[in-house]
């Protein structure tokens, strides 16, 4: 392998980005690891090592990098709900291009900038940062759509959430405000408590 596509890979956790090619013969190198299936095409651009182990949710954050795991992805994570999503969500900026693959399924959710910026918190996986929305606003969001994922879940949510010893009742509340849910969110909080 081509010492410049062999440090790529390596540096980039198995992973080739094609704007860091800078030579017609890195190009042919590229298409033969294409051809002899040592790389994969994940998208335009974007090319991932076949003999690598993988997370996906780390193959998401690398496809779309300003992406915010967002809903039934961040309240599977906070371990807020028992439902196991099969595709991955994710928030974007409004208005913000992304071109999809086929897989690993994705939902895109456009929101605008003070309803996506609130509450970005980052982890580590498989050496990937990866953003995804915090505890609160992860809560915040169930209640914000609660009529399109349903009162059950976003019971089940809320419930999930003041069990737990770590959660910040203050900053729910400020979230709420923010969000424009306070009475919604004070409301449902009330009835559980």
């Amino acid at each position: 392998m081509h010492n410049a596509i062999n440090n790529a890979l390596i540096n980039n956790n198995g992973y080739l980005e094609a704007k860091t090619i800078r030579s017609r013969s890195e190009w042919r190198i590229l298409q033969q690891l294409l051809d002899n299936k040592n790389i994969i095409k994940i998208k335009r651009g974007l090319y991932r090592l076949t003999v690598m182990e993988y997370d996906q949710k780390a193959e998401v954050a690398k496809i779309i990098p300003d992406g915010v795991f967002c809903l039934f992805s961040a309240w599977q994570h906070h371990n807020l709900s028992v439902y196991n999503p099969f595709e991955f969500y994710v928030a974007i900026r409004n208005k913000q291009k992304v071109t999809l693959p086929a897989y690993p399924p994705v939902k895109l959710f456009y929101w605008i900038d003070p309803f996506y910026q609130l509450g970005i918190t980052e982890i580590l996986s498989d050496n990937q940062v990866i953003k995804i929305y915090d505890l609160e606003k992860s809560v915040c969001d169930a209640v914000r759509f609660r009529n399109k994922v349903g009162l059950d879940i976003t019971s089940e949510i809320l419930k999930s959430y003041l069990k737990r010893n770590d959660k910040n009742l203050n900053k729910l509340s400020q979230y709420a405000h923010q969000l424009r849910i306070e009475k919604t969110m004070r409301d449902f909080v009330t009835v559980m408590l």
